[in-house]
């Protein structure tokens, strides 16, 4: 595996694992730096990342049907080829859970060595995936079938598929455990009791939501079409704000010290730093071509 690295000391702050599809390579950014530190040849166009618990990340490449794992120090040191069309990805300390866009379901691997270890049934195209923060519940946006499938992730068992907008494709749980939605073919954002299988609201934001983060009692929702990431306020799911970033914003994930939101703009080949209190970009970060990070993809602590 290729690697290359800048002359940069690396600090012991938060590290971004930013996949970049279009150069078929993965960018370390160091936060406190607010820099690039290392770029990582991942073969495929990587798109689906995921930080690991215990240190290292995982990245899923659609093309080459691919997910490799990495440690810490940006070594691969596993990886599974997926007959079928892997895409988002979330992790447990002993599983990965993988997406397959066209099969309907979900792959579990040993999180260790990458063998298949099961599979989970959902709806058509399943895209983002998410595991609630207690561990109890793992959630799928089933694209094509307009529908979130909620497993229980100690029994194995589907507990709900919950209709909610048009093409479901990102989706994260907030800190107190609600499921936010991003409907990329309705403008919107549903909200889920998971446990429950209820919808507890619908809220509107801007063109083709994709991905969701959380910050200082807020909702960040990046907008695709419209080059901003909406706030919505978790108290009252009452739209907060927009947020002008980069062209084309796609995965977003929050840092350690909870009030910064980092926004990857697939088109502009940069990071954008906002501070969630005040809701400004505080900064951008270059980063390779093509930058998405589907999924969480910043891991606390350097290298």
């Amino acid at each position: 595996m290729a690697a290359w690295s800048l002359a940069v000391p690396v600090a012991a702050g938060d590290l971004a694992y930013v996949t970049n599809q279009n150069s078929s390579d993965l960018s370390i950014l160091d936060l406190d730096l607010r820099a690039e530190v290392e770029r990582i040849a991942v073969p495929g166009k990587p798109a689906g990342v995921a930080a690991a618990q215990g240190g290292g990340f995982f990245t899923v490449s659609p093309d080459s049907k691919t997910v490799r794992r990495f440690d810490a120090k940006g070594r691969e040191v596993a990886q599974t080829v997926l007959d079928g069309g892997p895409i988002g990805i979330a992790v447990t300390r002993d599983i990965a859970f993988v997406s397959d866009w066209y099969n309907a379901r979900i792959w579990l691997l040993d999180a260790e060595t990458l063998t298949q270890t099961g599979t989970l049934a959902t709806g058509s195209a399943p895209a983002g995936l998410a595991v609630s923060p207690d561990g109890r519940w793992l959630a799928s946006a089933d694209r094509d079938a307009d529908q979130v499938s909620v497993f229980d992730l100690g029994t194995g068992a589907l507990r709900h598929r919950v209709d909610v907008g048009t093409r479901p494709f990102g989706l994260a749980f907030a800190p107190d455990g609600r499921l936010f939605v991003g409907n990329v073919g309705t403008d919107d954002v549903t909200v889920l009791d998971a446990a429950k299988g209820q919808t507890l609201a619908t809220i509107p934001v801007g063109a083709r939501p994709y991905g969701v983060a959380f910050a200082r009692g807020r909702a960040f929702v990046t907008n695709q079409y419209a080059d901003t990431v909406s706030v919505i306020d978790l108290a009252t799911l009452a739209p907060v704000t927009e947020i002008a970033v980069g062209e084309y914003p796609e995965g977003i994930d929050t840092a350690s010290d909870g009030k910064t939101v980092v926004v990857a703009n697939w088109f502009s080949n940069t990071v954008s730093l906002i501070d969630a209190e005040r809701l400004t970009v505080t900064g951008e970060i270059a980063t390779g071509d093509g930058p998405r990070s589907f999924g969480k993809f910043i891991a606390q602590g350097g290298l």
